[in-house]
């Protein structure tokens, strides 16, 4: 039997958010057994569990909310908390996302192990696929499919970029490894236009690969040749992190982000015949 697991002690990092370009504050804490993620906007008193049913936005992000209340950009820190296999944290914010960091979930995972793990008394539950599940909006297409462990393959084809595909079979190592490094990207000639409509104001050639018609612009902060298909299963993990509980399944992406994300977890829990619970 597996035990739950949250963080050992408090830990606190300052940066600015991707979105708004505001300096936020975050502090990651231990939380009780069974309590899963929760977002705390601080600024506003309000609790957001870390919950798919509960996104709220999908365009340039996977956004929670509760109410007026939301957190944008959850998915590299789900992602890393995934990773680390962290169950019950939570996560206060003094503003409407976490700080960007490294536009990665390397900075996020740092930050958790600086924190330390400590086992709860509760056993982990996971969640096992039984019947394959499919969406599809477009050329996005994602699948859930039964399997006897985690795994992600993501199918990518952006201009510039090319096609690029990737397949990874989950572990701890493998997260920090091959996946949580891989940072996020964008186009330069999307910024302009993002920015009059008050997104990607925290955006840099420092935590962001930027991309003209010829390529990478700022290839020496890339890591991997194929990053941008790493970062798209990073963007995964984090989205499948949102179904509350680990995930026994394998996940197949082709040119998918995070609405089709989303509504691949609410299709597999619109029919309890599409999944179980088991104790790990």
């Amino acid at each position: 039997m597996t035990l739950r697991r949250t963080l050992a002690k408090k830990v606190t990092a300052s940066g600015i958010a991707l979105h708004s370009g505001v300096p936020v504050t975050m502090s990651l804490s231990p939380a009780e057994a069974g309590r899963g993620i929760v977002f705390r906007r601080a600024d506003l008193n309000v609790d957001i569990p870390a919950r798919y049913d509960l996104v709220s936005e999908t365009r340039l992000g996977t956004v929670i909310g509760q109410g007026s209340a939301k957190v944008g950009v959850v998915e590299h820190l789900m992602a890393a908390a995934a990773g680390a296999e962290i169950d019950d944290l939570l996560v206060t914010l003094d503003g409407p996302e976490p700080p960007i960091l490294d536009g990665d979930a390397l900075s996020y995972l740092d930050l958790l192990e600086n924190g330390g793990v400590a086992e709860q008394s509760q056993a982990r539950t996971v969640l096992k696929v039984k019947r394959a599940v499919k969406v599809q909006s477009g050329q996005a297409k994602a699948s859930l499919l039964p399997d006897d462990r985690l795994s992600f393959s993501y199918d990518l084809n952006f201009p510039v970029i090319g096609e690029q595909y990737y397949q990874f079979a989950f572990s701890r190592a493998g997260f920090r490894a091959e996946i949580a490094p891989a940072r996020t990207f964008g186009f330069l000639s999307e910024l302009e236009a993002l920015n009059k409509m008050d997104l990607a104001k925290g955006a840099s050639l420092a935590n962001t690969l930027a991309l003209d018609d010829k390529g990478v612009v700022n290839r020496e902060r890339q890591r991997f040749a194929d990053e941008f298909v790493r970062h798209k299963i990073l963007d995964a993990i984090g989205d499948m992190a949102l179904a509350g509980l680990p995930l026994v399944a394998r996940f197949e992406g082709w040119r998918s982000g995070h609405a089709t994300n989303n509504a691949l977890l609410r299709a597999l829990f619109a029919d309890p015949d599409n999944y179980e619970f088991a104790i790990a």
